[in-house]
């Protein structure tokens, strides 16, 4: 087996007008037969960090080894071959392929590594045994529920028998009785040696954990500036349903928050005028937009990110969007 190694891995990325560092000079070494577990609120860096190791994702700048191997500067079929051989994952969503068999979801990954068929479907069948599935080889992902469908992608990603094995959120669409085989099974996958890194919310993983990653995103203080837009009447500021980063306040004229009803027809929440926010709820919480802001005549916003809102207005502002 293999020990990850990590060193000063940055990752930076444009969000709007201001930049974030989701990781920013993370050390970290987790030795095999080792289940290192990574917390964090959403946005923190924590599918960053699996997708860097996976060789998915070039970081910024970092050292990133996995048995030796300078993981950052492969390029082409030796990226490719890294990916197939020394690293599984398991996906949040599964990313099973909807039109095979779950005998031939977790044989593809050996059928693209050129293993013979027979062979590939000797280990398919052996992984799923392993996994409590010897009675549904046959049933495509949407005749299994979601735990099995976990327990499919989970044998996937050891069809190759890979040193390392990354799982993001891997309870995450699970029920309660569903999250105990699976935890079985991710701690089981370290007893063998591997190197294991799990990405999730669940503090149920924490008593598996050999160490606990805490992961917090670093806005870049010099691009925290706020943003300031001018509205014509009827300018649309976010749609419900989408993602933002913003809290936004009026500086002048006034917004209106609108629900949009699956008939059709919409809901005036609120009109929001000078000195008011709006917006709130989303980035605090990682929250799709539940309502429609659209100004109501010529007006100009500002909008501030949580931690820029927070410096301008303070704490105890936060703190009344809440009742506290």
């Amino acid at each position: 087996m293999a020990e990850l190694v990590i060193r000063d891995l940055t990752v930076e990325y444009a969000s709007g007008d201001y930049s974030i560092r989701p990781i920013d000079g993370l050390d970290l070494t987790v030795k095999e037969g080792s289940l290192a577990l990574l917390l964090g609120p959403s946005g923190c860096g924590k599918t960053t960090l699996l997708s860097c190791i996976a060789g998915i994702l070039k970081p910024t700048s970092s050292s990133i080894s996995v048995g030796g191997v300078e993981v950052t500067g492969l390029e082409g079929p030796a990226l490719t071959e890294y990916r197939r051989h020394q690293v599984g994952v398991v996906f949040q969503a599964f990313n099973l392929i909807p039109s095979l068999s779950a005998l031939d979801n977790v044989a593809a990954p050996m059928w693209a590594a050129g293993v013979g068929a027979a062979k590939a479907r000797a280990r398919a069948v052996a992984l799923l045994e392993r996994v409590d599935l010897e009675a549904r080889l046959h049933h495509r992902p949407g005749e299994l529920s979601g735990g099995q469908q976990q327990r499919v992608a989970i044998a996937r990603a050891l069809a190759l028998d890979p040193p390392v094995v990354l799982a993001d959120e891997p309870t995450a669409h699970l029920d309660y009785i569903q999250v105990e085989g699976i935890l079985r099974l991710v701690a089981g996958l370290s007893a063998e040696g591997r190197v294991v890194a799990v990405a999730t919310h669940d503090d149920r993983l924490l008593a598996l954990a050999h160490q606990v990653v805490e992961l917090v995103p670093r806005f870049i203080e010099s691009e925290l500036r706020p943003k300031r837009v001018d509205l014509d009447a009827g300018d649309v500021v976010f749609d419900q349903g989408e993602r933002g980063d913003l809290i936004f306040v009026v500086d002048e004229g006034a917004v209106d928050l609108v629900r949009r009803h699956p008939d059709g027809t919409e809901e005036l929440l609120a009109v929001a005028g000078p000195g008011d926010h709006f917006g709130e709820m989303g980035p605090l919480f990682d929250l799709p937009r539940a309502a429609t802001a659209r100004a109501r005549e010529r007006s100009v916003i500002t909008g501030y990110t949580v931690r820029a809102f927070r410096e301008a207005f303070g704490e105890q502002q936060l703190n009344r969007l809440f009742g506290r």
